[in-house]
């Protein structure tokens, strides 16, 4: 099966090393992955902050670089569902556009989704003998209702310890530009995340989000800096075998 990569900027730029996983992963389970080098920004920040044209700029260009591919993955939560939820209602006066929108949805997945839904598989022949707890990111767990699927391929990870973290569903605070227009309530809420975290007693706080991450490392970074958070593709890529990985 051929699965197009759809990159995040803040993984482009920023945490490279998610994609790199985002591929071993998808090798690894027998996939072949493409990338398509046109591809850009899906066009979420300029829509949370209100610039709609250019939000449907970018969207034209994504549904023209992705529409012929069968399965589009990615390691983002909230991108997926710029695509799959709001590419539709961005051209609800552009009856042609919104068609193409629409039909391009359904072939867009989150990476936990496609690995457990599409592929119907939890165990990735992975082993990691650390204490994890996770995080489930507003747009995976709300937008598109992705919950219990993160959480089976963490169990399933052989030696690893699964501990529940206290509000795992209450927002870290980060939210795209939300962490800058409202910095003193994205404080208080990556705080008090991180205080759940610290409390569950996991090494390890696992999440779907790139943005998440961001938020929460930089804030164990400054705060508690022998504790570590990953991306669920980092966790499991770094469990494979290592022979699997080469």
């Amino acid at each position: 099966m051929f699965v197009s990569l759809f990159i995040p900027c803040t993984v482009d730029l920023v945490l490279p090393r998610i994609g790199e996983s985002t591929v071993a992963l998808i090798e690894h389970l027998g996939c072949q992955p493409v990338y398509h080098q046109a591809q850009t920004c899906c066009g979420l920040m300029s829509f949370n902050n209100g610039f709609l044209r250019e939000a449907r700029r970018m969207a034209k260009h994504f549904i023209s670089v992705f529409e012929k591919d069968e399965v589009i993955v990615s390691p983002s939560g909230s991108c997926v569902n710029m695509v799959k939820n709001r590419y539709p209602g961005l051209f609800e006066n552009d009856p042609d556009w919104q068609a193409r929108a629409l039909s391009l949805a359904p072939r867009v997945f989150e990476l936990s989704q496609f690995i457990v839904d599409r592929l119907g598989v939890t165990d990735l022949g992975a082993a990691n003998d650390t204490t994890v707890a996770y995080h489930a990111s507003c747009s995976t767990l709300n937008a598109l209702g992705i919950a219990d699927q993160p959480k089976a391929l963490i169990r399933a990870v052989h030696g690893a310890t699964w501990t529940e973290l206290k509000e795992a569903d209450v927002c870290c605070g980060f939210g795209g530009t939300f962490a800058n227009t409202f910095p003193e309530i994205s404080t208080a809420l990556v705080a008090q995340k991180a205080r759940c975290f610290l409390e569950s007693g996991a090494d390890l706080l696992v999440m779907c989000d790139p943005g998440c991450l961001l938020n929460i490392q930089g804030y164990l970074n400054r705060h508690h800096p022998d504790r570590r958070a990953a991306h669920l593709a980092d966790f499991l890529a770094d469990s494979l075998p290592r022979q699997r990985r080469t």
